[in-house]
C-alpha cells in the first residue's frame, strides 16, 4: 500500500534503480544516515526542509506520477511538483470554463460550497457545544449568517458572509481549546500557536485537496468561490473550505486539548510563531491518521476513509459541470 512520506530534513534526494535515495542534512550542514524509499511505495512526498534535486530525479518521479510539496521554514506552502496531467480532458476543461465564465452558473456553485463549508463549521461547534463549551451564540450567528447564503447577488458579497462565518467560528476556538489563547486569526504570520496551527493545518488540507484534484479531470486553477489568480491552484482552495472543519480544526482540538503539542512544540522568530520540527511531526502523524479514519458512506454503502472523500468531491464537482448531476456538497451526517 502506497503512503505518503514526510521529509523534515534538509537534504538531497537521489534516484537509485527503482528506489529514492533521501540523505538528510544536521544543522551542521553534515550527512547523516541516509533513507531509501521504494518507489513503489510512495504516494507524494512532502518537503519541509530545503531539498537538493536534479532534472533526473524529476523526470523520474515523474513518470511514476509521484507529486512533492514545498514548505518553507515559516511553513508557508511554496509550491508543488506535479506529473503530467495524464487525465486531461478537453471537454471537461470547456465545461469548467463555460461555468466559470457565466456569473449565475459559477454563483450556484460557489454558494453550494460556501454551504457545505459552514454546514460542517457549525457541525463542529455542535458538537462541542454538547460538551459543555456555551457555544449557542456563535452558533445562532453563523446559522443566521447562512440563511443569507441563497440570497446573493455577487462572489464578492458572498464572500463577505464567508469572512463573516469564519469570524465567529474562529472565535469559538477560544472556548474549545484549553491551554492555548487564539484571540483572533492572524496569518502571514501567524502571531501565535493556535494560529500557527491552523495555518500549517490548512496547508496540509490545501495539497491533499490539490493531489486529488490533479487524480481526476478537473483543471486546479479554475475556480468558483475564490477567484482565480497567477501561481496558484485556487479550485484546491474551494473544495479545502469544505474540508478544513473536518480534517484540519477536529485535529488541532485533538493534539492541544489532549496536549499532544505543547508551547514547548513552537518558537517565535521574527514577530511570528511557528512549529518546531516536533511539533510538525506530532501534528502530521495525527493528520495523516485523521485521513485514514473511515465512515460508512450513505450512497456507496460501503466504507470510505476521509482522504478518499476529498476524491469524491472531485467526481460530484465533475458531474455538476458535465450536466450529469446536481453538486450537492459534502456535509457531516454523523
Amino acid at each position: 500500500m502506497k503512503k505518503t512520506y514526510y521529509l523534515f530534513n534538509p537534504g538531497r534526494l537521489q534516484r537509485r534503480d527503482n528506489t529514492l535515495k533521501f540523505t538528510p542534512y544536521n544543522d551542521e550542514g553534515e550527512e547523516l544516515e541516509p533513507r531509501f524509499l521504494p518507489v513503489e511505495n510512495v504516494e507524494e512526498l512532502y518537503c519541509f526542509g530545503s531539498l537538493e534535486a536534479n532534472s533526473a530525479l524529476y523526470n523520474f518521479l515523474g513518470q511514476e506520477q509521484i507529486p512533492v510539496h514545498f514548505f518553507d521554514y515559516y511553513e508557508n506552502y511554496t509550491g508543488s511538483f506535479m506529473p503530467r496531467e495524464y487525465l486531461l480532458s478537453g471537454k471537461m476543461l470547456i465545461a469548467q470554463v463555460r461555468f466559470y465564465q457565466n456569473p449565475g452558473k459559477r454563483l450556484k456553485i460557489a454558494r453550494l460550497i460556501l454551504e457545505g463549508a459552514s454546514y460542517n463549521m457549525i457541525k463542529n461547534l455542535k458538537y462541542y457545544n454538547k460538551r459543555g463549551r456555551d457555544l449557542d451564540v456563535l452558533i445562532e450567528v453563523m446559522e443566521d449568517l447562512v440563511i443569507k447564503i441563497p440570497g446573493t447577488r455577487a462572489i464578492d458579497e458572498l464572500m463577505g458572509i464567508e469572512g463573516n462565518i469564519r469570524k465567529n467560528y474562529y472565535a469559538a476556538f477560544d472556548l474549545i481549546i484549553n491551554d492555548f489563547s487564539m484571540g483572533g486569526r492572524s496569518y502571514k504570520p501567524p502571531l501565535n500557536e493556535v494560529n500557527a496551527l491552523i495555518s500549517f493545518g490548512n496547508m496540509m488540507c490545501y495539497s491533499q485537496c490539490l493531489r486529488a484534484i490533479h487524480q481526476t479531470q478537473l483543471n486546479p486553477a479554475i475556480s468558483f468561490l475564490h477567484e482565480p489568480g497567477e501561481r496558484r491552484f485556487s479550485l484546491s482552495l474551494d473544495l479545502a473550505e469544505i474540508f478544513k472543519p473536518l480534517l484540519v480544526d477536529r485535529v488541532i482540538f485533538k493534539v492541544t486539548n489532549k496536549k499532544m503539542i505543547q508551547s514547548l512544540h513552537f518558537e517565535e522568530s521574527l514577530n511570528r510563531v511557528i512549529l518546531k520540527a516536533n511539533g510538525k511531526r506530532i501534528f502530521v502523524q495525527a493528520f495523516e491518521d485523521r485521513l485514514r479514519e473511515t465512515i460508512a458512506h450513505r450512497t456507496l454503502n460501503r466504507s470510505v476513509s476521509y482522504k478518499h472523500l476529498i476524491k469524491l468531491e472531485c467526481y460530484k464537482l465533475q458531474k455538476h459541470l458535465l450536466e450529469i448531476e446536481e453538486y450537492k456538497p459534502f456535509k457531516m451526517w454523523w
